[in-house]
């Protein structure tokens, strides 16, 4: 299986032994592969094929790979392209990179050398991209996310914006519950009105309904002036009630009017006025659950659970995390003026492997980090925080030790355990190959980096029934 996202790499190369060479090689790193043996035979399969890669020798019969390559660059087509080259040819490699090649090989080949260039080559384009003319699809005002998790959100947020009644938000701690509650502010039609936030586990109890409705001179003590409140200060726009599950149960009823009625009372005032606010909410708590202890009253519940979104934690949207971390290395690079072109083989894997509790704040933390401390054009393994950097060895050691049963104590256990129909220990290191294998894409060098095993110990352990 092909580690999807990827296109297939064309092989340009007019020698036969090597052309398939390298196809075999990539085919069984799991890569789809398109061969040419000329440079005409290579525009003529990029006129009609989705090509992710160009891998070309330098010396072709007819056109050269070093014209194929200033050709493509000058259609504009910034395919990936490494160039393949002898020794004594190093000069035209790096005349090949200042034409705009990705990267070189020198012949005599060296396979697990390919297999490197061509990830890192893969990676550096998908990281590369800006996502022009896909922005609609990919990017709802800051939030990003193509996998069929977000684009549902999305589509149903861009719906809901467009109306007027309040809107509940769930999501765990860290998924962007504010982002998205911006997001729809940016969608309404309220949008040139004032976007007011507030988290509602900040401010202490005895404070809120001063500071969500407003206080008149004197009624209380330290009232000096009169103060206008959150609901006054958001008129003719929405208010961001985050973590609302912590307001206190007497707050609850009066926000609850205050949605009914469309008018709010400051404290110590006689009258009530009226305010033209959306109200937006946002929980990471079981309301439902709350509700039964008695926390949070359940007519308001109903009133903001009519229109509910929920944001899915990173764990559930599959194919969007590569995506979030080339626009979070963005983001930061730009933030600070630096310019961040790669991310290490081996960092990307331990991003790729980490499983985020704290959802998309820690990942942009994660990154943030990193690109702080980034010294050059790439994001290195050593920048990345501890425990994304701890977490990616011990999944090292864990398959290590799965692997490590040859001539084992363990091998009697599992021919006892085979004979009372349990499943043996080769059946679960087996499960476990698959799952890693599964997570690649179907790289099986990546596959057996992760497990810390050689490949020809990973073939013998896949093809052992």
């Amino acid at each position: 299986m092909a580690p999807a996202p990827f296109a297939p790499i064309l092989i340009v190369e007019d020698d036969q032994a090597i052309l398939e060479l390298l196809d075999e090689e990539l085919r069984d790193a799991g890569f789809a592969t398109l061969l040419a043996a000329s440079a005409e035979d290579a525009i003529a399969v990029l006129s009609h094929s989705e090509v992710g890669l160009v891998i070309s020798d330098v010396r072709l019969p007819g056109i050269s790979g070093m014209q194929l390559l200033q050709q493509l660059r000058e259609q504009g087509d910034r395919v990936g392209f490494i160039v393949i080259t002898a020794f004594g040819t190093i000069d035209q490699a790096v005349e090949a990179l200042k034409i705009g090649a990705d990267d070189f090989l020198t012949k005599p080949l060296d396979l697990e050398g390919v297999q490197e260039a061509v990830y890192r080559v893969l990676t550096r384009q998908r990281l590369a991209e800006r996502y022009q003319g896909h922005a609609q699809s990919r990017h709802f005002h800051g939030l990003v996310g193509e996998s069929e998790a977000m684009q549902a959100l999305f589509h149903d947020a861009g719906r809901l914006a467009r109306s007027d009644a309040p809107i509940l938000i769930l999501g765990e701690s860290g998924t962007g519950k504010e982002l998205l509650a911006r997001a729809i502010h940016t969608e309404s039609t309220r949008s040139e009105g004032p976007f007011v936030a507030v988290n509602c586990a900040s401010i202490p109890a005895e404070l809120l309904e001063s500071e969500f409705f407003g206080h008149v001179k004197g009624a209380f003590t330290g009232a000096s002036d009169h103060r206008q409140g959150l609901f006054q200060a958001a008129s003719g726009g929405s208010l961001f009630l985050d973590e609302i599950g912590e307001m206190s149960p007497g707050l609850q009823a009066k926000l609850l009017r205050a949605l009914q009625e469309k008018t709010v009372r400051a404290v110590g005032a006689e009258r009530e006025e009226r305010v033209d606010v959306r109200i937006i909410a946002a929980t990471h708590r079981d309301l439902e659950l709350a509700i039964g202890q008695g926390d949070f009253r359940e007519d308001l519940f109903y009133r903001l659970e009519t229109f509910s979104l929920r944001i899915p934690p990173l764990r559930e949207r599959n194919g969007d995390l590569e995506r979030l971390i080339s626009a979070l290395v963005d983001k930061h690079a730009d933030a600070q003026a630096k310019r961040i072109e790669r991310i290490e083989p081996a960092a990307l894997q331990a991003l790729l492997g980490y499983p985020y509790p704290g959802n998309v704040r820690e990942l942009e933390n994660a990154i943030m980090r990193a690109v702080t401390l980034a010294e050059a054009e790439e994001l290195l393994h050593a920048d990345l925080p501890e425990r994304i950097r701890e977490h990616a060895a011990d999944q090292r050691r864990l398959g290590g030790e799965l692997m490590a049963r040859e001539e084992s104590p363990h091998d009697a256990w599992v021919a006892t355990t085979a004979q009372q129909n349990w499943p043996s220990l080769a059946d679960v290191e087996k499960r476990y190959i698959l799952k890693v294998l599964e997570a690649t894409g179907g790289n099986k060098r990546r596959t057996a980096d992760i497990l810390g095993i050689a490949r020809r110990t990973l073939y013998r352990r896949l093809d052992n029934d």
